[in-house]
């Protein structure tokens, strides 16, 4: 067994020769702020540093990023147990405290950083494991096909994460070896020698290397050679002659097929035809679609063809490839065709500029007043004759000739606004073809409609004798079209000899109240006449103020039997809300 004087020196030699990283180069101290390098990767059970502490400190504690690696006996020797990696953390923030006996600090804390020290153990990685680039056939040497990119997970800008790049192998070697080129530094894969074929080797395979000091790994590239476009479409023939169609013919349908070849390489953008009409066709009535796989060019019917627009059209097709040609191949004579269309007449509804018209005039305007009017046309240039359908109140009337529409009776916003009618327009002659279109108009409002009670109020009554002075309350309103701010309704008695027997009160815009001014009133039927003015402007005649809205009030002796009240009616000095 060892002494435990030999093995504490034997724990200092251990410590010397593995470290020797203390700020002081010392292996042991008071306690204080240090800080230790350590290389990652060493073996575990390292002695770090031995803390020295004063009276009555007896013990360490250690605290903060220990990561259960790094430990402290009660002597204070600092040591770790496992060997550190710099990828998992950099460094490591401690702090070492010295306790009494009973646990309480007496010095410290203090806080120990560890640093981990980068060595090369981290193999450099591409970011794929297989790429894939191109070169143009006839491409110059220095064309750049692409960048392979690696990385080192060692630390940055040091020796042990600086890498490399070097091709291994080339396959096939044909026509030589050495056919590419990778800059070492950046990564940046080019042609090196001379311009390829595709027609000799249509793809290359490279290894490709990335090197550290230490480790290497590899990839695979495979380099494609793509065809250039020097070929231009040529259709199998310059004029596909005449072809008559009826003007009606339906959108969407294919009226011819035209073909072009490509010898460029298949199902590619060299070799895949295009076709665009150049000539004859403004309005684009036409289309071309290509059958992807054949490369035929279907000619379709975009827009209704017009036999008065357009009744013949001759028509001019460029066949065109979606990759740029290459430079000095431009397209000539053999990439045109054309064909003649030929429309024939069909007799056509007449057509209204628009779906919808839409008007709008004051709902007090005279009759006769022109309120809107519609617009149409024959196609065949034939006469138009105007009429409405759909008139239920008899308000309008249309000139069949013009379109014009005239009010022929009194117009009524409450009634119905918008007006909904139908325009019929009909060809004079030929097959007296007739098509439809809308007439919307929208009445505004005017002071029309005088104010009333929202409802009808029968039956009210107050009991009699009266024990005090009783109130109704009551509601009015009309059919105009509200202000932005609502009713605003006034309320007077229709006659001055109420006065002394009853008031009127408004409540707000649309409620007043009704009250007796005393309770010395006969068992009799009263009728109380009150006038409501509705604000409205201009004021018309009787509207303003309304006689005859009549309340009816009954006072009810209440009678004595056999002692005890016998009510033929409810007693109250104010019934609310009045009932109907």
């Amino acid at each position: 067994m060892i002494p435990q004087v030999h093995l504490h020196s034997l724990c200092l030699l251990i410590l010397y020769l593995a470290t020797g990283y203390s700020q002081e180069g010392k292996f042991s101290g008071p306690l204080k702020p240090m800080t230790f390098p350590i290389f990652e990767g060493q073996e575990p059970s390292q002695i770090i540093f031995q803390f020295k502490a004063n009276p009555p400190a007896v013990t360490f504690e250690l605290t903060g990023e220990t990561d259960n690696i790094f430990m402290i006996e009660r002597d204070g020797l600092l040591y770790y147990t496992r060997a550190l990696d710099r990828e998992a953390r950099s460094t490591h923030n401690l702090q070492v405290a010295a306790l009494d006996a009973s646990g309480a600090i007496v010095e410290g804390p203090v806080p120990i950083t560890i640093e981990v020290k980068d060595i090369n153990d981290n193999r450099p990685m591409f970011l794929q494991s297989k790429y894939e680039g191109s070169v143009r056939q006839n491409s110059r040497p220095g064309s750049s096909i692409g960048t392979l990119t690696a990385r080192d997970r060692d630390e940055e800008n040091t020796a042990n994460s600086f890498v490399t790049y070097s091709i291994v192998e080339q396959t096939p070697k044909l026509p030589m070896d050495g056919l590419f080129l990778i800059e070492n530094f950046s990564g940046m894969l080019q042609l090196a020698k001379q311009s390829l074929k595709k027609q000799d080797t249509p793809h290359y395979n490279l290894t490709v290397a990335v090197s550290d000091k230490d480790f290497k790994t590899l990839c695979s590239v495979q380099i494609n050679v793509i065809d250039i476009n020097d070929q231009t479409p040529i259709f199998e023939k310059s004029d596909y002659g005449n072809l008559t169609l009826a003007e009606d013919t339906n959108v969407g349908s294919t009226i011819l097929a035209i073909q072009a070849t490509d010898a460029d390489e298949p199902f590619t953008g060299s070799s895949k035809i295009l076709y665009h009409i150049i000539e004859g066709d403004s309005e684009g009535r036409l289309g071309v679609d290509t059958d992807p796989h054949t490369n035929t060019g279907h000619v379709i019917i975009k827009k209704p063809l017009d036999f008065e627009t357009a009744a013949v059209s001759n028509i001019v097709f460029k066949a065109e490839n979606p990759e740029p040609l290459v430079f000095g191949v431009t397209y000539n004579e053999s990439s045109f065709a054309k064909f003649t269309l030929i429309v024939t007449d069909v007799n056509e509804a007449p057509q209204f500029s628009q779906h919808v018209f839409q008007a709008k005039v004051s709902e007090d305007v005279a009759i006769g007043t022109k309120v809107g009017n519609v617009t149409a046309k024959d196609p065949e240039g034939l006469d138009i004759r105007f009429s409405l359908r759909g008139d239920k109140r008899g308000w309008l009337k249309i000139d069949p000739v013009t379109g014009e529409i005239f009010s022929v009776a009194p117009l009524d916003r409450e009634a119905g606004s918008p007006y909904r009618v139908q325009v019929v327009a009909t060809e004079v002659g030929g097959s007296s073809l007739s098509s439809v279109s809308e007439f919307h108009l929208t009445l505004s409002d005017v002071n029309d409609n005088p104010p009333r009670l929202a409802k009808e109020y029968t039956g009210l009554f107050f009991c009699h004798p009266l024990s005090a002075p009783g109130s109704l309350i009551f509601e009015a309103t009309d059919d105009d079209q509200p202000s932005f701010r609502g009713p605003h309704f006034t309320f007077s008695l229709a006659s001055g000899n109420l006065e002394n027997d009853w008031a009127v009160s408004k409540i707000n815009g649309t409620h007043a109240r009704l009250s007796t001014r005393h309770t010395s009133f006969e068992e009799r039927e009263y009728i109380v006449l009150i006038h409501i003015n509705d604000g409205g402007r201009p004021p018309l005649e009787g509207i303003v103020s309304l006689p005859g809205i009549i309340l009816t009030v009954v006072f009810i002796r209440m009678k004595k039997d056999k002692g005890k009240d016998n009510a033929e009616s409810t007693q109250a000095s104010e019934v609310k809300p009045l009932r109907s």
